[in-house]
C-alpha cells in the first residue's frame, strides 16, 4: 500500500508536505508534480536529473517523517507506525550518495517562471494524489474503525502493569531473582515453592481485616465495589485490567487491606482459563505478600492452568502434596468448587498426570433433607393417598410451545406492546412528525455510539491509573443494546421530567439485570421439557410430588449466585448513561422556533425544582420534543422482559436465588439494591428450612391466568374517552388543571402592586395544581401500562411468578399487571383453568357479589344470598347493559369486580345446568382485620377474639363498627361536659372515618399517622365544618387509641413487649432478627442513614442509604417496625400453610396477603383449610419460641453479657406477656373468621 493511502484527506496530506523550516526545499506544492511523476523524456542534463532525483527522495522523506509524527500523535497502532517508519528507512537510502536537495530559488525567480512551472509540475504523481483521495476517504472510516480497537487493546497491554509491587522486601527480591533466572527456574517450580512457603493460617491481623475471608463475612462499601469491578472485568474480557487494579491496590498498604481472598482467586481463575501461568504466579506472590493462605479455589485455578499447559507430573505432584499439607482434600476440588464442565476437564487432566488412577467423586447425593417444622410435617409426608396435586389444563405440546415463546422474550430482554391510547388519523401533520422523529433517532443513534465510545475511552484512562472506573460496567452490554435502552428511556420520559437520581438508579439497575442473563438454553430446554410432565394434562409421572421436588430430581445444577452491586455503582453508572443521553440527544432549533437558524439545541435540559421542600435535579424534555411526540402519536410501549407476566409456568424455586424466570436470575427475597444482609441470612439457613417458603412461592406462581375480555372492552372505552376517576379510570392529561389565569395568573407575582400574602396564595394554588397534574399523569401512565399489557395478553394464558419481601409477604414479580392492584386491576383477571360450579358455587358467587358492594357486612351468609336474589334483576341488567342500563354496579365499593361478578352470575343462571357451568371467576375470602386476629390468638384474648370473629357466632362481628361505637360513647360524654370539638363531631363518627386507623394501628401506625388518616376522611365529608378538621382529627385519633386499649388489652401488652425488646436490641448495636414459624430468617433493614455522594457531571448526586450494615441500627425504626413486621411474618406463614394444603387437595389458590382466592366451587374447602392452619399455627408457643431465639442470638455472648443493655434485654425477654383463656379450637367453627 502506498504511503498516500495512509493520509487523512488532501488538506491533511498537503500540510504534511510542507517541511516547515527545512532549508533548501521549494515552498510551492506544484513543484512536486515534475519531480515525483513517472519517468518520461526530459531535456535536462544527466547531472540535473540526478539532482532532481535526490530532491524527490528528500521530499518523500519529509512526507513520511511527517506521517510518522502524525500517527504517533494520534495513538495509532505500533505496527502501523513501524510500517511507515520502514518506508522512511527505505527513503533514506539515496542520501548515502551525498547528494543534497537544491536550495530554495530566489524570490525574484519565482514570479518569472510561475507559468512554466505550473505546467511542468502537473505530473502523474499529482494526478495520483487526486485519484487516491476518493479511495482514501472511502477506506478511512473502515480502516480507523479496525485500528481503533487494535490501538486501544495494544496501548492497554503496554500501560497495564502485570508485575506485582510487593511490600515484603524478601518476596520482592525473590521475585526479581526468579524473573531474571526464568529460563533455568520455570514458573511452575516457583509456584510450588510459593505454595510451600505460604502461611498455613491467616495472621491475626489478616483475620481481623475487614475482608471476605469466610462464608459468613460481609462485604461492605469499597470491598463490595472492588469485587463487582473484578467480576465485570472478567465478564467483559478485560482480565489484564483487573490484574492491573489488583496490583495497584496491593502495592499500597492502606488499599491492600480492602483486598480479600475471593478477589485474588477471581483474578487467578481468569488467568487459569487463559493458561497464563506467569501471571497466575504473580497473583500467588501477592497472595503470600498479603499474608493469606490459598484455599481450594486457589489450588483449583493453579491445577487447571497446569492442565491447560500440559505441565510435567512432578510440578503437579508437589502442588497436590502441598494442598494435602494445608489440610485440603483433593476430592473437594471437584465437589466444593463451582466449575464449568470444561474447567473440570482441565483440572482432572492435571490431577491424572500425577495420579493416573484418580477418579473424581460423583456429585454427592445430598442426604434426604427433612424440614423440621412441625407445621410442615404433613406437607412432606410420603405415600399419602389423600394427596391430589392439581394439573394444568394444557397439553405437553402446548406448554412446550409456550416455553419457546417465553424463551424468545427473555433472550430479547425487552418486549414491545401496542399502546391502548387512541389511534389518531394519519394526517400529513402526523406523518411528517413521524418522519421527523425517525430522522432524529437515526441521528441520535450515531451520536450515542460516538458519545459511548468517548465515555469508554475516558473511563478506560481512569482504569489504567488504577482507579475503580466504570469502564468494565460500560462494556457489559453491547453498544447497540445500550443505545436502544437510552432511546427507550428518552421516549418514556414524562413531559414534567424525572428526577436525575431516580433516572440514574433505573438505568443502572437495567444494566445490572440484563448482564445477569444466563445462556444455557439447550440444557434448560431439555430439563424444562421433563419438568412439564408433572404439570401437563396429558402426561404422567411415576410418583406425585411437589414441583420443586420434581425439578431437583432431574439433577439440575445450582445456578451461580450473582454478587449484587453497591448502590453507589448502580447510581453512578446510571448517571453516566443519563449524561451520555443528554449530550447526544439534540434537535434542530427550528422545531422549537420555525424562524430560528438551523442550529442544534439539546432535547433534554437539566433543571432544579422543589419537591416536598427539597431541591432536586430534574431531566426535562424540551417542550418542542414533547409536542413532536404527541403529534406523531406513536402507539408502542417497551417493557423489560422481567416486568411482564410469563408465557409459560415459572421455574420452581429451589434456593434463595434460583427460580421464577427462565434466564433472568431473580431473588427469592426482594430488598433494596446493594443490601446483602437478607441474602446472607438465607444462604446460612439450612436448605430444608426454606422448603416451605420455596414451595409456597412456586405454588402461587403456577396459577394460570387469563384476561377478562368483556371488562377490558368497557374499561378501554372509558379510557379512550375522558376516563372516569369515580370508577378508577384516570382522566387524560388534557383534563388536568391548568395554571390559574386572570388575577391569579403566576405572572402577576412579578407585579409590584401584588401583596406578599397574595403572592404566597398564588404560589400555593399553582403548587396544588401542579401536584394534581403530576398525580393524574402518574395514574394515567399506570393505567396505560396495565391496560396495554392486558390487551396484549387478551387471548393468551400467562403466569405471575412470585417472590417475597423481607417479612415473608409475597408479591408478583410483574409490577404493572397483577392481581395485587386496585379494583380495576383485579377485575381484569380470572383463572385460565375453569371449574364447574357444583351444588354450592352459585351461592358463593352471590355472597361474593354482596361482599363487593360493601353492604350487609353484619348480616349472615344466608341473608346475603337472599339479598342477591332480591337484586337479581339489577344484576342481570348490569351484566347485559353495563353502560346504558340502570348502572347498579357503579354504586358498589368495588364497582369493576362487582360488574365482573354480575356477568359471571348472569352466565351461570342462564346455563342449562348452573351446577355444571364451568366458572373461571375467582371468589375472595377476607380476614376480619387479620392483624388483630393474630394478636388476639397470640394473647388468647377472649374479648379481642370475639371482636374479630375468632369465636363462632350467628352474625359477623365488625371491629370497625364497634370501635366507632366506642368512640361515639366517649364523644357523647365529652360533649355533655362542654368540649366544643366533641359537640361539632356529633353525627360524623362513622365506620368509614375510623376504619383505616383501626386497621393500621396493629401494623404500627403512630398517632401522627392516624391523625392524617382521619383528617383525610373528614375532608371527604362535605357537610363537616372544615375549620375544625385539624382539631377534630387530633381528638378522634386519641379516642380511637383509647377504644382499642379497652377492647384489646392483650394486644397492647404484646405490642409493648415487642417494642421494648426491639429498642433494647438496637441499643446493643444489632438489628432485630427472628425466624418465622415456617423457618424463614428475618432481619430488619433499618440502620442509620449513610450519605453517599457521587460528584461531577450534570450535578453531584447525594442519596441516603439505610441498609448499610456497617452503620448502627436506627433505634426508632427498629422498635416501631418490629411489632407490625412480626405480625406480617405471621400472616404470611398462615397464607403459605393454607396455600400448601390447598395445593395438596388439588385447589387453585392465590392470595393478596390476607385475602384468599379460589374457584367458587372450592370456597368451602379453602375456608376449612384456612381455619385449620390458623389454629395449627397459633398452637405453637410462638412468643416463647421468639423469646428463646432472641436470648440465644443477643444475650448468649460472654463478651457482652456484662453490658447494661444486654442485662435489661434479658430481663425483658424472660417476661413474656401472659396469655388469656381463649380456646383456639373454637376458630375451626367460626363461619366468619374469613368470609
Amino acid at each position: 500500500m502506498s504511503a498516500v493511502r495512509w493520509g487523512r484527506g488532501a488538506a491533511g496530506f498537503g500540510r504534511a508536505l510542507w517541511p516547515a523550516g527545512t532549508p533548501g526545499l521549494l515552498a510551492e506544492e506544484g513543484a512536486l508534480g515534475g519531480v515525483w511523476g513517472c519517468k518520461r523524456s526530459s531535456t535536462a542534463s544527466p547531472c540535473e536529473q540526478d539532482r532532481r532525483k535526490d530532491w524527490g527522495h528528500a521530499e518523500l522523506l519529509e512526507v513520511l517523517k511527517a506521517r510518522v509524527r502524525q500517527l504517533q500523535a494520534e495513538g495509532m497502532a505500533e505496527v502501523t507506525v513501524k510500517r511507515v517508519a520502514k518506508r522512511v528507512a527505505v527513503a533514506r537510502a539515496p542520501e548515502a550518495g551525498g547528494a543534497q536537495p537544491p536550495r530554495q530559488a530566489p524570490a525574484g525567480a519565482k514570479g518569472a517562471g510561475a507559468k512554466g512551472a505550473a505546467a511542468t509540475l502537473s505530473s502523474r504523481w499529482a494526478q495520483k494524489l487526486d485519484s487516491d483521495q476518493q479511495l482514501m476517504e472511502k477506506r478511512k472510516q473502515r480502516l480507523e474503525g479496525k485500528l481503533q480497537k487494535h490501538v486501544e487493546k495494544g496501548a492497554w497491554q503496554k500501560q497495564l502493569r502485570l508485575e506485582p509491587r510487593l511490600l515484603s522486601r524478601k518476596l520482592a527480591s525473590q521475585l526479581q531473582h526468579w524473573e531474571q533466572g526464568a529460563p533455568r527456574s520455570p514458573w511452575e517450580e516457583q509456584l510450588a515453592q510459593l505454595l510451600q512457603e505460604a502461611p498455613h493460617r491467616l495472621s491475626s491481623e489478616a483475620a481481623a481485616a475487614p475482608a471476605d475471608r469466610g462464608p459468613e463475612s460481609r462485604l461492605e462499601g469499597q470491598q463490595q465495589r472492588l469485587l463487582s469491578f473484578f467480576e465485570c472485568c472478567l465478564l467483559t474480557g478485560h482480565l489484564p485490567l483487573a490484574h492491573h487494579v489488583l496490583v495497584t491496590h496491593h502495592s499500597k498498604s492502606q488499599q491492600q487491606r480492602l483486598l480479600t481472598l475471593s478477589m485474588y482467586n477471581m483474578v487467578m481463575l481468569g488467568w487459569a482459563r487463559q493458561g497464563s501461568f506467569k501471571e497466575l504466579t504473580y497473583v500467588f506472590f501477592m497472595l503470600k505478600d498479603a499474608g493469606l493462605a490459598p484455599d481450594l479455589q486457589s489450588y483449583a485455578a493453579a491445577l487447571q492452568c497446569m492442565g491447560r499447559l500440559d505441565q510435567d507430573a512432578g510440578t503437579i505432584r508437589r502442588c497436590l502434596k502441598q494442598m494435602a499439607q494445608d489440610g485440603l482434600q483433593l476430592q473437594g476440588l471437584f465437589t466444593a468448587v463451582p466449575l464449568s464442565a470444561e474447567e473440570r476437564a482441565e483440572l482432572l487432566r492435571a490431577v491424572r498426570k500425577a495420579k493416573p488412577a484418580f477418579t473424581p467423586p460423583r456429585p454427592p447425593v445430598p442426604p434426604p433433607q427433612v424440614n423440621t417444622s412441625p407445621l410442615l410435617r404433613e406437607i412432606y409426608a410420603k405415600q399419602d393417598p389423600a394427596v391430589s396435586y392439581p394439573r394444568l389444563h394444557l397439553s405437553l405440546k402446548e406448554l412446550q410451545g409456550l416455553f419457546q415463546q417465553q424463551l424468545r422474550v427473555e433472550m430479547a430482554t425487552t418486549i414491545t406492546v401496542e399502546s391502548v391510547e387512541k389511534v389518531p388519523l394519519l394526517t400529513k401533520e402526523v406523518l411528517h412528525a413521524r418522519k421527523t422523529l425517525a430522522g432524529l433517532r437515526t441521528r441520535w443513534r450515531t451520536a450515542l455510539y460516538r458519545e459511548l465510545q468517548e465515555t469508554k475511552e475516558s473511563e478506560a484512562h481512569a482504569a489504567r491509573e488504577g482507579r475503580l472506573s466504570l469502564f468494565p460496567y460500560l462494556c457489559l452490554l453491547s453498544e447497540k443494546e445500550v443505545v436502544r435502552m437510552l432511546l427507550q428511556t428518552l421516549q418514556a420520559l414524562p413531559a414534567q421530567g424525572e428526577s436525575l437520581l431516580f433516572l440514574a438508579h433505573e438505568l443502572g439497575l437495567r444494566v445490572f439485570k440484563r448482564k445477569q442473563l444466563r445462556n444455557e438454553v439447550q440444557e434448560l430446554e431439555q430439563r424444562y421439557s421433563k419438568y412439564l410432565h408433572l404439570l401437563a394434562s396429558d402426561t404422567q409421572v411415576a410418583e406425585p410430588c411437589l414441583p420443586r421436588q420434581h425439578w431437583e430430581a432431574l439433577g439440575v445444577p445450582e445456578a451461580p449466585h450473582e454478587q449484587p452491586w453497591p448502590m453507589s455503582v448502580v447510581v453512578q453508572l446510571g448517571k453516566q448513561l443519563a449524561e451520555v443521553l443528554v449530550r447526544a440527544a439534540q434537535m434542530p432549533s427550528s422545531l422549537a422556533a420555525p424562524r430560528s437558524p438551523g442550529t442544534l439545541i439539546p432535547v433534554l435540559y437539566h433543571v432544579y425544582s422543589f419537591r416536598s421542600f427539597r431541591q432536586i435535579g430534574i431531566l426535562k424534555p424540551h417542550p418542542a420534543f414533547t409536542q413532536l411526540l404527541e403529534t406523531a402519536a406513536e402507539r408502542t410501549l417497551t417493557f423489560e422482559s422481567t416486568d411482564v407476566p410469563m408465557l409459560c409456568p415459572p421455574l420452581p424455586w429451589t434456593s434463595p436465588h434460583s427460580g421464577a424466570f427462565l434466564l433472568s436470575p431473580t431473588k427469592m427475597m426482594r430488598s433494596v439494591e446493594g443490601s446483602q444482609q437478607h441474602q446472607l441470612l438465607l444462604e446460612r439457613c439450612p436448605p430444608a428450612e426454606l422448603h416451605g417458603a420455596l414451595d409456597a412461592l412456586t405454588q402461587l406462581g403456577n396459577c394460570a391466568w387469563r384476561v377478562n375480555g368483556r371488562v377490558l372492552d368497557l374499561v378501554l372505552q372509558l379510557f379512550a374517552d375522558k376516563g372516569c376517576p369515580r370508577l378508577g379510570v384516570p382522566a387524560p392529561p388534557s383534563e388536568a388543571p391548568r395554571p390559574p389565569e386572570g388575577r391569579r395568573a403566576p405572572s402577576r407575582c412579578l407585579l409590584p402592586e401584588v401583596s406578599p400574602a397574595e403572592k404566597a396564595e398564588m404560589r400555593r394554588e399553582l403548587a396544588r395544581r401542579l401536584k394534581v397534574a403530576r398525580e393524574m399523569q402518574s395514574l394515567r401512565a399506570d393505567a396505560l401500562y396495565r391496560l396495554s399489557l392486558a390487551r396484549h395478553l387478551r387471548h393468551r394464558v400467562f403466569w405471575l411468578p412470585h417472590n417475597m419481601d423481607f417479612r415473608g409477604r409475597t408479591y408478583p414479580c410483574s409490577p404493572h399487571f397483577n392481581h395485587l392492584g386496585s379494583d380495576l386491576a383485579r377485575a381484569l383477571l380470572e383463572f385460565a383453568q375453569g371449574r364447574p360450579l357444583g351444588p354450592h358455587g352459585l351461592n358463593w358467587l352471590k355472597i361474593h357479589l354482596v361482599n363487593l358492594t360493601g353492604l350487609k357486612k353484619r348480616e349472615s351468609l344466608q341473608a346475603r344470598r337472599d339479598y342477591a336474589d332480591e337484586l337479581m334483576e339489577d344484576i342481570l341488567d348490569s351484566a347485559d347493559r353495563p353502560m346504558t342500563g340502570r348502572k347498579w354496579w357503579m354504586e358498589a365499593d368495588e364497582p369493576w369486580q362487582a360488574l365482573a361478578c354480575c356477568m359471571e352470575i348472569a352466565r351461570a343462571v342462564r346455563a342449562p345446568d348452573p351446577a355444571a357451568y364451568v366458572s373461571h371467576f375467582p371468589v375472595h375470602q377476607d380476614g376480619s382485620c387479620n392483624g388483630l386476629q393474630h394478636y388476639a390468638a397470640l394473647g388468647r384474648d377472649s374479648v379481642g377474639a370475639a371482636s374479630v370473629n375468632l369465636l363462632p357466632s350467628d352474625l359477623p362481628q365488625d371491629v370497625y363498627s364497634e370501635v366507632a361505637a366506642q368512640v361515639e360513647v366517649f364523644r357523647r360524654q365529652d360533649a355533655e361536659q362542654g368540649v366544643q370539638v366533641a359537640q361539632v363531631l356529633e353525627g360524623f363518627i362513622s365506620r368509614k372515618v375510623v376504619k383505616q386507623t383501626v386497621m393500621t394501628v396493629v401494623y404500627g401506625v403512630t398517632r401522627y399517622g392516624g391523625r392524617l388518616q382521619i383528617e383525610k376522611r373528614l375532608r371527604e365529608i362535605h357537610d363537616f365544618p372544615q375549620d375544625f378538621v385539624w382539631e377534630a382529627s387530633h381528638y378522634l385519633v386519641r379516642q380511637v387509641f383509647n377504644s382499642l386499649q379497652e377492647m384489646f388489652s392483650g394486644t397492647r401488652s404484646i405490642q409493648r413487649w415487642l417494642t421494648e425488646s426491639a429498642r433494647l436490641i438496637s441499643h446493643t448495636g444489632s438489628a432485630v432478627e427472628w425466624v418465622t414459624p415456617l423457618g424463614i430468617p428475618i432481619i430488619q433493614p433499618y440502620h442509620r442513614d449513610s450519605k453517599v455522594m457521587i460528584k461531577g457531571g450534570l450535578q453531584s448526586l447525594t442519596f441516603s442509604s439505610s441498609v448499610d450494615t456497617s452503620q448502627k441500627p436506627n433505634t426508632l425504626k427498629q422498635k416501631n417496625g418490629f411489632p407490625p413486621n412480626f405480625i406480617h411474618s405471621l400472616d404470611s406463614s398462615h397464607m403459605m400453610l393454607t396455600a400448601l394444603h390447598c395445593y395438596r387437595k388439588g385447589l387453585t389458590f392465590v392470595s393478596v396477603h390476607d385475602c384468599f382466592w379460589t374457584h367458587a366451587a372450592d370456597v368451602a374447602v379453602m375456608n376449612q383449610v384456612c381455619r385449620e392452619q390458623f389454629v395449627r399455627l397459633h398452637s405453637q408457643p410462638i412468643l416463647h419460641n421468639l423469646s428463646r431465639f432472641l436470648i440465644e442470638r443477643f444475650c448468649s455472648d460472654p463478651r457482652t453479657s456484662k453490658s447494661i443493655w444486654v442485662s435489661r434485654l434479658m430481663d425483658t425477654l424472660l417476661s413474656v406477656p401472659k396469655t388469656g383463656t381463649f380456646n383456639l379450637e373454637q376458630v375451626k367453627h367460626s363461619t366468619y373468621f374469613f368470609s
